[in-house]
């Protein structure tokens, strides 16, 4: 009797779990989904940061843009995939300010006309990303090293910003996530 009871538990956790797989595969489909209709939309800028969070077909959208359009055609555009259920939208919009335009048209000058970013600059979406909100500056995205990472966030150093935040990965940190 025992025995029967242990492998009936056994039976629905085994059922359970391949349910619980199965979800993630759709999730994680979904994801690549998310992520081509994101990186499709043109009016994104390398000022522009958005991440998406994605549970259950339950999407989070957050990050910075420069427009508040952007923050609702990004929301559309997610609304529109199959197999979205539901979608928060968490973007913020940066305020409005000439000095935190320059210092973004500085820092990226500074770091894509360097001749180590040059195959960067070169992308149709380019992959490092520069935040500056109230002129405090995060670099954003993904570049292939550690090295590039450092280089990036020193080129960023020194151009009127109040600080600057690195929160560049690798390609190797992306791959293990």
């Amino acid at each position: 009797m025992k025995v029967r009871s242990f492998l009936t538990v056994l039976a629905l956790l085994m059922a359970l779990s391949g349910s619980l797989f199965a979800q993630d595969r759709r999730d994680v489909r979904l994801a690549d989904d998310i992520g081509r209709s994101i990186l499709g939309y043109t009016r994104l800028t390398i000022f522009d940061d958005i991440n998406a969070s994605i549970e259950n077909g339950a999407v989070v959208l957050s990050g910075k843009v420069t427009m508040p359009f952007k923050k609702n055609d990004v929301e559309q555009r997610v609304a529109k995939i199959d197999g979205v259920r539901s979608v928060r939208n968490d973007i913020t919009v940066l305020r409005v300010s000439p000095f935190d335009d320059e210092l973004r048209y500085r820092i990226s000058r500074a770091i894509y006309s360097n001749p180590s970013f040059w195959n960067y600059a070169s992308m149709a979406n380019p992959p490092i990303h520069i935040i500056v909100d109230g002129g405090h500056v995060t670099l954003a995205g993904v570049v292939n090293n550690n090295v590039e990472r450092m280089l990036a966030a020193s080129l960023a150093i020194g151009n009127g910003e109040l600080s600057v935040k690195n929160e560049l990965k690798t390609d190797g940190e992306i791959k293990s996530e």
